[in-house]
């Protein structure tokens, strides 16, 4: 396996690991603990009891960010799975494209969700909340490799043309 397949493969498995971790992050209600209990985006739980959280604003967006990139995340993996799966079919720069744009989405929505928390007392991030944050390099290192990857792809097509033997 040749370093621009290592590329692909470590780029689709670095996507599916930072999907596996965002959505463990927006689906569970641990993103801040306080005396009494924890909040996620959907639902605060006091004394073992949870209901939904009242809309605001800040909350909205970090929710609606979290969806995005979710969606985003999927299209990167279907194309990154492409990719590996049809040898001649090279659309990496999109690809790398989508999971920088997963990050992006990912960094609005923690930190839009950061400065909203951060100055409350008693308050405490917890796992989902750093989930999140973990999914974020996963993300743009997935992007980097499948840019890496299609600039294999690109020197070599253009090396090719040359009549002396490289």
């Amino acid at each position: 396996m040749g370093v621009k397949r290592s590329l692909q493969s470590g780029g689709t498995l670095l996507g599916f690991l930072a999907q596996i971790l965002m959505i463990l992050s927006t689906a569970t209600n641990y993103w801040i603990r306080h005396p009494g209990g924890h909040s996620g985006l959907w639902q605060e739980c006091q004394d073992g009891t949870c209901s939904n959280i009242p809309c605001q604003t800040m909350l909205a967006v970090t929710g609606a960010c979290m969806v995005l990139a979710a969606g985003s995340g999927i299209v990167g993996l279907v194309m990154g799975l492409r990719i590996l799966c049809q040898e001649g079919d090279s659309r990496g720069q999109t690809t790398s494209g989508i999971f920088f744009l997963y990050g992006l989405l990912l960094l609005i929505a923690l930190t839009g969700y950061t400065v909203k928390n951060a100055w409350k007392n008693d308050v405490f991030f917890s796992w989902s909340y750093f989930s999140g944050w973990l999914a974020l390099p996963f993300s743009i290192l997935a992007g980097f490799c499948f840019l890496l990857a299609d600039m294999i792809v690109q020197s070599t097509d253009a090396i090719s043309g040359f009549p002396v033997c490289l």
